[in-house]
C-alpha cells in the first residue's frame, strides 16, 4: 500500500509539472508580441489588433491622450504597430465609416502618383514642365519657364510668386497667376497653384485622367477607399480614417504593399529625403523630421532645429490644413493618424499641435 501511494504521488507530481509547463507556454504565446509586418486584406473590414498592454505601454496615460484629442477637435485617431491596430478612437460625432478631407496631407498621394508615372517611363521628373503643360502655362519668359522641371513642383522650388496672404492667387493655375519671383531651384515657397498643375502633368503624360490613374495604380492596390472631390476652389481627397492608416502603412513599408511594389525604391528614397537645399525638412511633398532646419508654409524664415522636437528624428509626415496628420516612424514600426477640425492655429501644414500631440503619445509609449 505504501509503495502504491508513493507511485501515485510521483505520477501526480509529473502531471502537475507537465501541466505547469503547458500553461507557461500558453501564457507566453498569448503575451507574445508579433514582430512581422501585417497588411489588412483588401476589400475586408478585418484588421488585426494588438493591445497597449502587450506592448507594455502606459495605460494610465491613455485617458489623458484621449481627453486631449477630444478637446482639440479631433475626429479620428489610429495608431498602428507593425501594421496592427493598437489604438482606434473616434471623437466628436465621427465614426469608423465616415470620410474626412485630407487637405494638404493629400499632396503626398500626388507625389506618389507622379512617382508611379515616372517609374513606368511615362514621364521623367527631370523633364521641363512645359513638355506637358505647353509653352504658355505661365507668364514667364521662355528662358525662365524652361528652368522649371517636374521636380521643382514636387519640391516647392519653382521660383514662382507664391502670393502669401492672397488666397485666390495662391491657388490659381491660370498663366497670369504664375509670375516670376526667382529662378527655379533658388527659392522654396509653399505654393498651392504650382502643386496643383502636377495633376495636369500626370494626365497629359499618361493620357489618363489623374484621378483614375491614381485609383488604379495606388488606391485600389492597397485597399483604400475615398475619392478626389471638388471642394469650393480646390480638389481635395477624402476617405475614412483607416484608409489614411493604409496609406501610412504603405509608406512605412517603403512603398511595398505586402509583396507588391507600388512605389519603387529609387523614387521612394528621393521622395522621403530632403529635396533641395533651402527647406531641409521637405521631400517630394512630404514633411521630414530630424533635419537641421525647417521652413513654414507662409514665411521665408528658416528656423534652426527639428520640425517636431518631441517626435522621433526619422519621422515622415503628411500634413494638411486644420491638423490632418499622418505620421510614419520606420524606426519604431509606427503609423499614427489624426483627422479632425483645427486644434487651434488654422495652419496649412506643420503646427504647434504636432509637438504637443507627440508629447502625449510619448507618455503612453513610455
Amino acid at each position: 500500500m505504501k509503495n502504491y501511494l508513493l507511485f501515485l504521488s510521483l505520477c501526480i507530481s509529473i502531471l502537475s509539472s507537465s501541466c505547469s509547463k503547458d500553461t507557461d507556454t500558453t501564457d507566453k504565446e498569448e503575451n507574445s508580441v508579433p514582430t512581422d509586418i501585417y497588411f489588412p486584406e483588401i476589400g475586408s473590414d478585418t484588421w488585426e489588433s494588438i493591445t497597449p498592454e502587450q506592448l507594455n505601454w502606459n495605460d494610465d496615460k491613455l485617458e489623458d491622450l484621449y481627453e486631449y484629442l477630444e478637446t482639440k477637435n479631433s475626429k479620428g485617431f489610429i495608431v498602428l504597430k507593425n501594421g496592427r491596430i493598437v489604438i482606434e478612437k473616434y471623437f466628436n460625432g465621427h465614426s469608423q465609416n465616415e470620410n474626412w478631407n485630407w487637405y494638404s496631407a493629400g499632396k503626398t498621394l500626388v507625389s506618389a502618383t507622379v512617382g508611379v508615372a515616372h517609374q513606368e517611363s511615362l514621364l521623367s521628373i527631370d523633364d521641363k514642365s512645359s513638355d506637358y503643360l505647353g509653352d504658355n502655362w505661365s507668364s514667364l519668359t521662355t528662358e525662365k519657364q524652361d528652368l522649371i522641371t517636374i521636380k521643382n513642383h514636387l519640391s516647392m522650388s519653382t521660383g514662382l510668386q507664391d502670393h502669401v496672404g492672397e488666397t485666390l492667387k495662391w491657388i490659381c493655375t491660370s498663366p497670369s497667376c504664375f509670375e516670376y519671383q526667382a529662378d527655379a531651384g533658388t527659392r522654396w515657397a509653399y505654393h498651392q497653384g504650382a502643386f496643383t498643375v502636377l495633376k495636369d502633368i500626370v494626365t497629359n503624360a499618361t493620357g489618363i485622367n489623374f484621378e483614375d490613374f491614381f485609383y488604379t495604380t495606388i488606391r485600389d492596390k492597397i485597399g483604400m477607399n475615398g475619392s478626389w472631390n471638388q471642394q469650393t476652389l480646390l480638389t481635395l481627397y477624402s476617405s475614412d480614417t483607416r484608409s489614411m492608416a493604409r496609406w501610412g502603412l504603405l509608406i512605412e513599408n517603403e512603398g511595398v504593399w505586402d509583396t507588391k511594389t507600388i512605389i519603387n525604391k529609387n523614387y521612394y528614397d528621393a521622395m522621403i529625403n530632403t529635396s533641395q537645399d533651402i527647406n531641409k525638412s521637405y521631400g517630394y511633398l512630404w514633411w521630414l523630421n530630424g533635419k537641421e532646419s525647417y521652413m513654414g508654409t507662409t514665411t521665408q524664415l528658416v528656423t534652426s532645429g527639428s520640425l517636431v522636437p518631441n517626435a522621433p528624428n526619422d519621422m515622415i509626415a503628411a500634413l494638411g490644413a486644420n491638423d490632418q496628420k499622418i505620421y510614419i516612424v520606420p524606426s519604431k514600426d509606427l503609423v499614427v493618424v489624426r483627422c479632425g477640425d483645427s486644434a487651434e492655429e488654422m495652419q496649412l501644414g506643420p503646427s504647434s499641435f504636432d509637438n504637443e500631440l507627440w508629447e502625449k503619445i510619448n507618455a503612453v509609449m513610455e
